[in-house]
Formats: structure tokens, C-alpha cells, sequence
């Protein structure tokens, strides 16, 4: 197949999908609403369920609720009429995906559901379907085609369930004003973990602690530099409070400009007012600072300006927070 007729059928795909998105923006009204306030309100959980791809889709809805505040438990609509309805407790809030809403499954599960007694939320691609009818609440995932030449892969019907779906995710995430402190609770692990909770403050005590005033002669200042290897030194006053750094390419610097370097101090040579950073503040935060102002390292003071440490890029690189 020629590669043109293979992009040309990527992008129809696409396109196809895109309107199928466009499409739901006008079907979020009232139920839409009443969907979010019903699942913020339940004592209960979300119990999300489907059959065949739309499965697949409530198993990642379920992964973006738990992971977003709102606890969410995955129960495979074949299995739960072999046992699996023991999952189902008093104040759960039932979310059935479906694109017909009359498969066999959904057929047996839903009268089931309903004699639970548990409120039942339809993402559905048939309103005019048994669950539609039957849900308490009803969310319009319908598309005109599949992406599929054959118009029966589940393409654009799983793509509109799963938007709909972080729709509802994200709804609910405002409205139990769910914040970053909390997401990062939820996620420890990995970059993104450590994205939300590390801080400067756990990264730079690692690091040695370069120090001079600013009349340190400048072959002092080198060897501070070189013993402690971070590439700089911190120029303090005498009240431990920062007066400048001294960076590697101030020594390039000093050089280049200084026939005599015995006379100079740490003084003539430092970079005032240096970029600076609170041990409290986020590593990823900090990371940012840095590539802003293009430096790789940054010097950590408290809210009186006193000097505490130097935190280096590669102590963020080496946390893999990037």
C-alpha cells in the first residue's frame, strides 16, 4: 500500500474521531450535571461496568476516578452475574457503558442492579436502548460511524465513552476542590510522584555546603570550589546572609579579564544577588527556575536570606523528576 493512501487513512481516522468528540459538547446539560452531583453526594463508590471494549473503557475511567479522589472499583459486566455482584454495596453509584445498551449481558445485569436498590448511570451509545431506558441517569456517547471502513470496530464509540468519561472524572475533581497536594498523595511513585511532593529541601542537604566571604582571596575560593564540587561558591556576609555566587564562569571570567588574579578577592569577582530558592519549595519548580535562567545550580536561603545549601541540576536528574 503506498504510504500516502496510509497517512491519508490515519488522518481520516482522526478526523472522525475528533467529530465524534465535537459532537458531545452539546449533549452536556442537566443529566451531565446530575450525574457529577449524584456521584459526589453517595456514601458509597463507583462501581463502573461494561462489556467487550466498553470494558476496557470503564476500567480506565475507574483508574482516573481512584486517582482523582473518587474511590472507583471495575466490575466486568459477564462476571457479575456469575458472582461478582457481591461487589455492589448499599450507596455504590453504578456507571454502565454500553454502545448498543441491548446486549445480553446488560439485559441480565441491569434489573439486577435496579433490585439493589443502587442508583445506575448510563454511558450509552443508544438512547433509545433497554439501559437507556432503564438508567436513572443517562450520558449520550452515540457517534454517527465507526472509524472503521467496516462501521463495526469500536472506534469512535469507546473514544466518546472514554472523553465523556474524563469529563465526568475532571467534573468531580472541581467539585470536591481536589488539589495538586491531594493528587500527589494518591501518586508517590514514579517522575509524576515526585513531580508533586519532593522539595528542595530533601535534595540539597545531600550536597556539600561551598562557602566564602568576600574577602576570600580567589585561589581560596578555587580550592572551595574544586573540594567541593558542585562549581560554585556561595558568598556570605557576616551574618551568614547571601551576598553572591561564584560559578565557573566567573572564573573563565576573571580570567580572561585579569593578568594578576593574587590581588583580586571573592568580592571583585562573585555574582551578586544570585537566583535563590526555599528549601520548601518544589524540585520541580526549582528545575524550571534553572532552565529559565539557563544556570545549574541554584542557592537555597531561608525567608532572612541566610545561607543553607546549593541545590544542582543533577541532583533533580538524578531523582528522574524530569
Amino acid at each position: 500500500m503506498p504510504e500516502k493512501e496510509i497517512k491519508d487513512i490515519a488522518v481520516q481516522v482522526i478526523r472522525d474521531e475528533k467529530k465524534a468528540v465535537e459532537a458531545l459538547e452539546n449533549r452536556i446539560g442537566g443529566s451531565f450535571a446530575e450525574a457529577v452531583e449524584t456521584v459526589f453526594s453517595a456514601s458509597g463508590r463507583v462501581i463502573a461496568t461494561g462489556i467487550g471494549k466498553s470494558a476496557n473503557i470503564a476500567a480506565k475511567i475507574v483508574s482516573t476516578l481512584n486517582s482523582t479522589g473518587t474511590p472507583a472499583v471495575f466490575m466486568h459486566a459477564a462476571d457479575a452475574i456469575h458472582g461478582d455482584l457481591g461487589m455492589i454495596r448499599k450507596g455504590d453509584v453504578v456507571v454502565c457503558l454500553s454502545k448498543s445498551g441491548n446486549t445480553p449481558e446488560i439485559k441480565v445485569l441491569v434489573p439486577l442492579i435496579k433490585n439493589f436498590g443502587n442508583r445506575l448511570i448510563a454511558i450509552v451509545g443508544n438512547t433509545e436502548s433497554y439501559l437507556a431506558r432503564e438508567a436513572d441517569i443517562v450520558l449520550d456517547a452515540s457517534v454517527e460511524h465507526e472509524a472503521c471502513p467496516n462501521n463495526l470496530a469500536p472506534t469512535c464509540s469507546t473514544t466518546a465513552q472514554l472523553v465523556m468519561g474524563d469529563a465526568l472524572a475532571v467534573a468531580l475533581i472541581e467539585r470536591r476542590n481536589f488539589t495538586a497536594e491531594d493528587f500527589a498523595r494518591f501518586h508517590p511513585g514514579g517522575a509524576l510522584g515526585k513531580q508533586l511532593y519532593m522539595r528542595v529541601g530533601d535534595l540539597y542537604v545531600q550536597n556539600e555546603r561551598p562557602r566564602v566571604t568576600g574577602e576570600t582571596p580567589v585561589r581560596d575560593v578555587i580550592l572551595e570550589m574544586t573540594s567541593r564540587r558542585l562549581g560554585c561558591a556561595v558568598v556570605v556576609d557576616g551574618d551568614e546572609r547571601v551576598a553572591g555566587i561564584i560559578t565557573d564562569g566567573d572564573l573563565r571570567r576573571m580570567l580572561k579579564s585579569n593578568s594578576d588574579i593574587s590581588v583580586l578577592t571573592a568580592a571583585d569577582i562573585m555574582t551578586a544577588q544570585p537566583k535563590r530558592v526555599a528549601a520548601t519549595e518544589y524540585a520541580v519548580n526549582a528545575l524550571h527556575l534553572m532552565r529559565s535562567n539557563a544556570i545549574t545550580q541554584l542557592v537555597v536561603a531561608d525567608e532572612e536570606g541566610k545561607y543553607l545549601g546549593v541545590l544542582h541540576i543533577h541532583d533533580i536528574l538524578r531523582e528522574g523528576i524530569i
